[in-house]
């Protein structure tokens, strides 16, 4: 298995794509730009999480929305 770090995008509600923005074992620190911004990340056990192994590099909230909206609508077209 792959090690988990930040910038990578991971799922945790049914449907709900995060990005990672810090690893504090066992816990990750999810963010999604809107409600869970970069200053309220969403804390969550690692065991909890389903990580994509895919990165990104965005850091402000805005670039968070954009890299997520971008991963959601090509996996959209793959399906």
């Amino acid at each position: 298995m792959k090690p988990i770090v930040k910038g990578m995008f991971a799922g945790h509600d049914k449907g709900k794509l995060y990005v990672i923005s810090d690893v504090q074992e066992p816990y990750v620190f999810l963010v999604d730009g809107k409600i869970r911004t970069a200053n309220r990340p969403k804390k969550k056990k690692l065991i909890h999480v389903q990580p994509d192994y895919e990165m990104t590099d965005a850091v402000r909230d805005e670039d968070i929305r954009k890299a997520l909206k971008e991963k959601s609508c090509k996996e959209l077209k793959e399906d």
